[in-house]
């Protein structure tokens, strides 16, 4: 972390045991309670590390170290999991996940170029964990690594696979090309697949048995004019879900799923443990079948932003919450048209969530006096630590009621005004012994918690 490029470069060159895991060295500094796994490596480290491992694959055995190599304790896993994050705000000094990716891909690809004319002893092979990011752009690039890493000394493993913008046919080749035993996640962002898209892509998806976390968006068909395909296609890919043995995280993000959940959860083999169905146009009744399903009672992580829970579906939500109330950890509701008076109402059951530790309340209508309201109630959730909350409606001059979420994300508010708001808050989160708990109206400072980080 500290950029000894050298001899970081060595270590690997050199690591005697079988294991290198930068995540399991780096969870803590034994000398100084350094978080060393919130900070991210420079790009000079991971250059570093990967040179090492590239000259580890070019070095004779008898030549890595000052002792022959023993075949048995050698190198066989470099793990470069964990380490990298997509921050809002990326530091130009440090590697992103999508450069990670090109570099170790290039290093595949010269690897098995280089390695025909290399007449040496065959090195020991080395299988190497990442979490891959792809588009259009890296897309040959990194399909070219994943050929050339088969039968190749520098395997490529993937844990998480996220797809961005992807044709159908070339997403199809990548899912074919990654071992099946490796695979955690699957995330397939701005695809815009549809149910016909979809289909074709689910069956190779589902191969991976040992999947945890598939992230799905903008999936759906025309709902104005169902089609027989469109159906038929819904239910061949509900017949795919239901191979998936290992799932626990699903996210279908902005798919259009009205009157529909009951259909896709009860295909499922196991509960659920994170569910994200933001601007998915849920109607009271798919709320109703969650809070009796098996899922809800195993929740950990719940987004329901972009759902109109003022109205009818205020009741069924409510219910589902006091479903989850045991296991809730993350609950998203951003934007879900929440004003004080569903607030009120809801907090009873709300603070039931005991274990709860982040709450997104961002982008509803929501006034100085129900945020004040709802820090009073919140006293007796003591795993609390982040709530993510609105410039309350005082804050705002000449607002329509009730506001549309697009006036309360654009809408201009008086910096005075919210200036006293933060210093009351402030002021009774200090009043209730709770300084350690972050009110915050940065909904991009704060990335969702990852499921796997629960």
């Amino acid at each position: 972390m500290d950029k000894k490029t050298v001899v970081l470069r060595e270590l690997v060159h050199t690591w005697p045991f079988p294991l290198l895991s930068f995540q399991q060295l780096l969870q803590e500094c034994a000398h100084c309670s350094r978080a060393l796994l919130q900070e991210r490596p420079s790009t000079e480290s991971m250059q570093a590390v990967i040179l090492g491992l590239t000259a580890r694959l070019h070095t004779p055995e008898t030549e890595a170290g000052t002792q022959p190599l023993c075949r048995k304790h050698a190198l066989r896993v470099l793990d470069m999991t964990g380490l990298l994050d997509d921050g809002v705000e990326q530091d130009p000094g440090t590697m992103s996940m999508w450069d990670c990716t090109a570099a170790v891909a290039r290093t595949c690809i010269a690897q098995q170029q280089g390695g025909t004319a290399d007449p040496g002893p065959a090195p020991i092979p080395v299988e190497v964990r990442v979490d891959l990011r792809v588009n259009r752009a890296s897309y040959s690039f990194l399909r070219e690594a994943l050929r050339s890493s088969v039968g190749s000394p520098l395997r490529l493993c993937c844990r998480d696979l996220r797809a961005e913008d992807l044709p159908m046919r070339n997403t199809v080749a990548l899912l074919q090309l990654l071992d099946a035993g490796c695979l955690r996640r699957v995330d397939l962002r701005f695809n815009n697949l549809g149910l016909r898209g979809l289909s074709v892509i689910i069956p190779h998806v589902a191969r991976f048995q040992h999947l945890a976390s598939l992230r799905l968006h903008y999936v759906h068909g025309d709902s104005r004019q169902p089609s027989v395909d469109g159906e038929d296609n819904f239910r061949y890919f509900l017949a795919q879900m239901g191979r998936f043995t290992c799932l626990r995280e699903l996210s279908m993000g902005s798919s259009l799923l009205s009157g529909r959940l009951d259909q896709l959860l009860s295909t499922l083999q196991s509960p659920l443990e994170s569910l994200e169905l933001a601007f998915c146009a849920l109607l009271p009744e798919d709320l109703r079948f969650l809070a009796r399903s098996p899922h809800a009672v195993h929740l950990k992580k719940l987004d329901l932003s972009g759902n109109d829970l003022s109205g009818s579906q205020l009741e069924p939500f409510q219910g589902l919450l006091q479903a989850a109330a045991a296991t809730l950890l993350h609950l998203e509701l951003t934007e879900c048209q929440l004003a004080d008076t569903q607030l009120l109402a809801t907090l009873p059951v709300l603070t039931r969530c005991t274990s709860l530790r982040y709450l997104g309340l961002y982008g509803n209508p929501l006034s100085m006096a129900g945020l004040k309201e709802l820090l009073r109630d919140s006293v007796v959730q003591a795993e609390l630590r982040t709530v993510v909350h609105p410039f309350p409606v005082d804050c705002y001059e000449g607002l329509p009621w009730p506001p549309p979420a697009s006036v309360l994300l654009e809408a201009s508010i008086n910096e005075e005004k919210f200036a006293r708001v933060e210093a009351e808050l402030h002021q009774l989160l200090l009043a209730s012994g709770r300084a350690h708990v972050l009110w915050t109206t940065d909904i991009y400072g704060r990335l969702a918690a990852d499921y796997f980080s629960l």
